[in-house]
């Protein structure tokens, strides 16, 4: 048989455990209020990681430093990691605290493949696709191509160059700027300034495009005792030719160029195979 205690007992230990609990919190709040004005919680130390190319970790830290408020258990870590990620060249920032008052911070620097927009503009591309703009004289390497196309295209723009970079090399040049107009067409300008209309149509459609122009245009050019460098402008956007102009050539009609691209596009397919093999 149970036995209820007294009501006054029962009061005595609700009152006990209320008393207890009060205490419990009211130490925590004495505890964090000490925590977080004691000076060795304060953030003395931020150590810099990463493979830094246009900032250096001293750099960093001044610039940085004084926009971080806190100490070791209040600062913002989202606020912080925005604070790098604002430094130029910065592509992302992983900040974490290390005990007792340190933070620790992973840098990611963007990797320039090319200028993007106008000639006027500060703003790049780097190796994933991302536009981001910086300083366009702290870039460390020379010849990059200038890409340009709709917002949000910069990704497209550059798999297209990638593409279209090894076809055009065969003719011994480097696809200097490449633009996708609204419309949906692509244009490249070459290092030797020629022009090439490459039309629209999916990347598939553009590259062959390309790649039957680049096989093709020796033999064209030899019609008229000039070599593939003396090219000035190409057109690309007929079904099974193109039209194009030639340096010191002034007789290159539209139509002759047709003919003579679609000739030899002809000549190209009809050539018989040769199979290699593997060793």
């Amino acid at each position: 048989m149970r036995h209820t205690l007294p009501l006054d007992v029962r009061l005595m230990n609700v009152t006990a455990s209320v008393l207890f609990a009060g205490c419990a919190v009211l130490l925590l709040a004495v505890l964090s209020w000490w925590a977080v004005r004691h000076p060795a919680f304060a953030i003395a130390r931020i150590v810099v990681e990463g493979e830094l190319v246009h900032n250096n970790a001293v750099t960093l830290r001044a610039n940085v430093a004084p926009s971080l408020t806190g100490n070791f258990f209040t600062v913002d870590l989202a606020k912080a990691r925005g604070a790098f990620e604002q430094v130029p060249w910065v592509r992302s920032a992983e900040v974490r605290r290390e005990f007792p008052n340190s933070l620790r911070v992973i840098l990611k620097e963007h990797v320039a493949q090319a200028y993007w927009g106008p000639e006027s503009g500060a703003a790049m591309v780097n190796d994933m696709g991302e536009v981001f703009e910086a300083n366009v004289g702290e870039v460390e390497r020379e010849g990059l191509p200038r890409l340009q196309g709709p917002e949000g295209s910069a990704s497209q723009v550059l798999a297209m160059f990638y593409a279209l970079e090894p076809a055009f090399a065969q003719l011994h040049v480097e696809v200097d700027a490449l633009t996708l107009r609204d419309r949906g067409s692509w244009v490249a300008r070459l290092d030797n300034d020629a022009v090439v209309e490459l039309g629209n149509g999916s990347p598939e459609q553009v590259l062959q495009r390309a790649q039957r122009f680049v096989r093709t245009l020796s033999q064209v050019t030899g019609q008229y005792q000039r070599r593939a460098d003396a090219l000035e402008y190409a057109d690309l956007r007929y079904p099974d030719g193109y039209a194009l102009r030639l340096k010191g050539v002034t007789t290159v009609s539209r139509e002759k160029a047709l003919q003579l691209s679609r000739s030899a596009a002809q000549r190209e397919k009809n050539k018989p195979r040769t199979t290699e093999g593997r060793h």
